[in-house]
This record gives structure tokens, C-alpha cells and sequence, in this order.
């Protein structure tokens, strides 16, 4: 873990089978898609219903992923459990992997929980991880988690442990938020991401160094376009394109399940909408009404492959 990770990641989505089990090869073919699309690898974020997902679960998509011979350096798999124990092991395994980083979600379900107990859940997980390799990026995602990470807490893990703790991903959705955590640290080498492309170029024009996004689900060569064009003289037109695409997905729809419908329609593959309880599939009535809207804007998946594409 000794090269940082940067530009676009999707926390990928997770495909289920009829019994709600991980459907693997599914997984693995649109993790090589998303890698073939200049994207990098958030497996177990948010967005790949994580949460839903044994820790045994995770980790064995993770071995399964890693033995099809990807480039784990373009990987950051969520480890971030309200067990210190889960999180650890999770944690060492994608460490031993060579993974770039993990994405590391605060203990959420206590509320109201002092800095200091965050503090020392952090600081445990580094020392029993206890591998110089190890890469964390603290996953704020207070509108899910409710449970924060503050500029106050950073500063501190920061000072104990300055090569452990590299960045961030910040899905507050709070652009001075962002700002708050830019100006303080971004020039020290701690890597801020956004958790939304619709603030990927103002990320980019004050210090940042990427997104993790759910909608790199199905659009990622758009976004990385505009990581790597962002001082162009057209990025402005680009940004504004990105955003009618994320609305698209998520202002009317539940993000998750509309984006899994999205790749069952442009793959003709009606297998991709399953959801795993608690969260459930758009409506017939929704499904139609996001096709036809994705249509208008005139919405395509370049390079991802059909059912009836496939030998």
C-alpha cells in the first residue's frame, strides 16, 4: 500500500441470485467492466449494500475477486464495521491483498458517540492491523451512518498515526463541509474524495483528489473524463452533464435499486435488479418510467455487454 489511490471509484454495486445469496460471477464481470472504464474499485461501500453483507460474505467475494488476477492497487474495499473485530479482520485481509486502501465507516450504531470513543476505535484497529501497509480512509456518510467524522478527529489520528490514516471520503453532501476538511488537511497529503461526482470539479479546482461514486455504477467513463479533462475549457459543460445523469438515478428513485435496475435494462439482464432485504426493487411502474427517462436524455452504458452480446 505504498501507492495512493486517486480519480474515479464506484462502490460497486452487488448482484444477488433468487435465494438473496452474492451472485459472483456477476460481481467479478462488472468489477472487470468498471476497471475496463478507467474506474477503480469501492467494493463494499454504501452502494454494494454492504451492510446487508456477512463479514464471511465479504470476504469471500473479496478472495474470489483478487484470484481473477485484478489489479489490487486500483482496489479500496469497505471494512468498516460496528464490531472492532470484524473490522480488523477485514481489514488485514485486504491489507495482505495489497489492496490501495480501505474504506472505513465510524461504529454506527451507537448515537451520539464522543471523539474520543471514535478515537480509540480507530486507533485499535491500527494498532492490531499492525502493518505499516496499512492505508485508511474515513467514511463520513452522516445522513446514513448519523455518526460523523470532525476535523478535530482527524487532526488527532492524524498526529498518532500519519502514514495509517490517508484520506477521506466525504458523503455529507455538504460542499463546505468538504471545504472545511480540504483546507485543513489536503495540503499535508491527507487525500479528500467526494462521495457524489456532482462535486467532483469543485473537489478537483480546490485540492482533492477524486470521487467515489455511486453513479460510476453505470456512467464511470463520463466522470473519469472529467477527473482527468477538469482544467479544460469545456469542464464546466462536462460537470453539468454528470449531474443530469446522477439526478436521473437518484432524485426521483431509491439510488441503489434504480442503479441496479439501469444495468438490467442496458444489459437485458433482468437478474441485475435483485435487491437483498431490507431494500427492494423499483416498481413495474418506476422501472418504466426510468427507462423512458434515461432515454431522453439520451443515456447510454458504453462497453457494457448484453445477455444476448455474450458467447
Amino acid at each position: 500500500m505504498t501507492q495512493p489511490i486517486r480519480g474515479v471509484l464506484s462502490p460497486v454495486v452487488t448482484p444477488f441470485r433468487a435465494d438473496f445469496s452474492p451472485d459472483k460471477e456477476r460481481f467479478i464481470a462488472h468489477c472487470q467492466w468498471l476497471l475496463s472504464q478507467n474506474c477503480g474499485l469501492a467494493v463494499f461501500g454504501t452502494n454494494s449494500e454492504a451492510n446487508s453483507l456477512a463479514a464471511e460474505e465479504r470476504s469471500t467475494l473479496l478472495d474470489e475477486l483478487v484470484a481473477t488476477g485484478v489489479d489490487t492497487s486500483r482496489l479500496m474495499p469497505g471494512t468498516g464495521c460496528c464490531s472492532i473485530t470484524e473490522t480488523v479482520r477485514l481489514t488485514s485481509q485486504a491489507v495482505k491483498h495489497g489492496c490501495a486502501g480501505v474504506l472505513m465507516l465510524p461504529p454506527f450504531y451507537y448515537k451520539g458517540v464522543s471523539e474520543e470513543g471514535l478515537y480509540r476505535y480507530f486507533s485499535e484497529v491500527v494498532q492490531r492491523v499492525g502493518d505499516a501497509r496499512l492505508r485508511i480512509y474515513l467514511y463520513h456518510i452522516p445522513p446514513v451512518a448519523v455518526v460523523g467524522i470532525t476535523a478535530g478527529l482527524v487532526e488527532r489520528l492524524l498526529k498518532s498515526y500519519p502514514t495509517a490514516i490517508a484520506g477521506m471520503k466525504d458523503s455529507s453532501g455538504d460542499w463546505n463541509n468538504t471545504r472545511i476538511f480540504l483546507d485543513a488537511f489536503a495540503k499535508s497529503g491527507f487525500d479528500v474524495f467526494v462521495g457524489s461526482e456532482s462535486f467532483l470539479l469543485a473537489n478537483l479546482r480546490n485540492g482533492g483528489v477524486g470521487a467515489i461514486s455511486a453513479t460510476a455504477n453505470v456512467n464511470p467513463a463520463a466522470i473519469h473524463k472529467l477527473y482527468t479533462e477538469w482544467q479544460n475549457a469545456d469542464a464546466d459543460d462536462q460537470q453539468a452533464r454528470l449531474d443530469v445523469i446522477r439526478d436521473a438515478f437518484g432524485k426521483k428513485y431509491p439510488m441503489i435499486s434504480a442503479l441496479k435496475q439501469g444495468i438490467a435494462i442496458y444489459a437485458n439482464d433482468r437478474a441485475w435488479a435483485k435487491m437483498r432485504p431490507p431494500l427492494v426493487e423499483l416498481t413495474a411502474e418506476q422501472t418504466k418510467t426510468l427507462a423512458a427517462e434515461l432515454k431522453a436524455i439520451s443515456f447510454t452504458i458504453p462497453g457494457l455487454k448484453r445477455v444476448d452480446e455474450m458467447p
